[in-house]
């Protein structure tokens, strides 16, 4: 009967502890009781033992360890240790509200060592919750993905629609490419939006538009160059420098542009190798367009020796180029004598052909190789190089040629 009572009174004194600690303020430990009594008052020893008796209690449920009561006139000292804060308050409660003690002095300390098997069953508990939340969440899950694969499938068919409609009206294709993905990333927005809505309830298109617009803020700080490739892509697209098909020049990358997204552009170089530029690279630096009329002008320096006759030279060439298939516009071949080389004459030969660099290098092989033909059938020289030696002292130019000479017998 004697252990019952104790356990009734160690099981409703700390809520009755609970309930005054959450209504009265908190106070000083120090703080003396508002009446003290002199007569009838209970003896030290007997507060100790009750005390320990209820703290006895409390050690077998493990809430307190070697736990020691001091009383001095009706002051509390409490030594030992708590295995939480909620457990050391209560003990120092539960010395407050005993009979004829004036103050309490809590020296109680919080366990610091590792309790495995506590935390194991906080780690339990918290999967257990996630496993539950999202047990009950499921299904709005699953209808948040389906919606997100609708998007995707909207988002293709207004794409392939938007396409069609544009090719009807012969607008150009770079226009058309910044039509359709600015439309698409339109159609993931709002998907995304409803998927949100969906998946999370308590989140409503507003709340998630005010979400998107502050974080859109540290994303434009964080991914600075991701955007900034994004906007010259709508630029390039929007002003058409350049188109898919086109052959351009950017710094030493030259080749075929095959692609143009929001964020890059992608370039099929000369040998056959993928590159990939960022938008940015292409705004901010000069590029040649080769492609962007459907002729280019290619010239070529070609020298004929002293001793020819320059008119004849320069109508020889004439007709070697217009003889070419690669040569566009037959009437626009230009040759010109150009300057007095060390060796030869040289004339300065120009003519049209595709704009293409594969067109241009096989224009310019088809020119050199007729050039060089009708050339010789006239008999008309192309020189080596010629230097001449001149000796101060006659003496110099006999040694030389003995030394030729010697040179020519071995």
């Amino acid at each position: 009967m004697r252990h019952f009572i104790v356990l009734f009174l160690l099981l409703a004194t700390p809520l009755h502890a609970q309930d005054t600690n959450d209504s009265a303020p908190a106070t000083d430990t120090n703080t003396p009781a508002e009446t003290i009594a002199v007569d009838d008052v209970a003896d030290d020893s007997a507060i100790r033992d009750r005390l320990k008796k209820i703290y006895g209690a409390a050690k077998n449920a493990g809430w307190l360890t070697d736990t020691d009561v001091v009383l001095d006139s009706g002051i509390v000292t409490l030594q030992g240790q708590a295995d939480t804060d909620e457990h050391r308050q209560w003990a120092e409660n539960v010395a407050r509200k005993t009979e004829d003690v004036v103050a309490v002095i809590n020296e109680l300390t919080i366990k610091s060592e590792v309790d495995l098997e506590s935390t194991r069953q906080v780690v339990t508990k918290s999967l257990d919750s996630l496993w539950t939340d999202f047990l009950i969440r499921s299904p709005l899950l699953i209808a948040a993905f389906v919606l997100l694969a609708l998007t995707s499938i909207l988002a293709k068919a207004i794409g392939w629609l938007v396409h069609r409609l544009l090719d009807k009206r012969g607008m150009r294709t770079s226009l058309k490419d910044l039509i359709y993905q600015l439309t698409s990333i339109a159609i993931w927005i709002a998907g995304l939006l409803v998927a949100t809505v969906v998946a999370f309830p308590g989140m409503t298109p507003s709340k998630a538009l005010t979400v998107l617009g502050l974080g859109s803020v540290a994303i434009g700080f964080a991914f600075k160059d991701i955007f900034e490739n994004f906007f010259a892509g709508i630029l390039i697209l929007w002003r058409y420098p350049f188109d898919r098909g086109d052959f351009i020049t950017c710094s030493d990358l030259t080749g075929e542009v095959r692609e143009i997204t929001i964020r890059n552009t992608l370039i099929r170089k000369l040998d056959g190798e993928l590159a990939v530029v960022p938008n940015a690279t292409l705004f901010k630096n000069n590029v040649d367009v080769l492609t962007s009329q459907p002729q280019r002008r290619v010239r070529i320096i070609c020298g004929v020796a002293y001793d020819e006759d320059v008119d004849q030279s320069r109508e020889v060439i004439r007709e070697a180029v217009q003889s070419c298939e690669s040569v566009q516009g037959k009437r626009t071949v230009e040759v010109f004598a150009n300057e007095f080389a060390s060796s030869s004459v040289n004339f300065e030969v120009a003519w049209w052909t595709g704009s293409k660099p594969t067109d241009i290098r096989r224009s310019r092989d088809e020119v050199v190789g007729a050039i060089k033909r009708h050339l010789d059938e006239a008999g008309i020289e192309i020189p080596f190089p010629y230097r001449t030696l001149t000796f101060k002292n006659p003496s110099d130019e006999q040694v030389f040629q003995s030394v030729q000479e010697k040179s020519k017998g071995t």
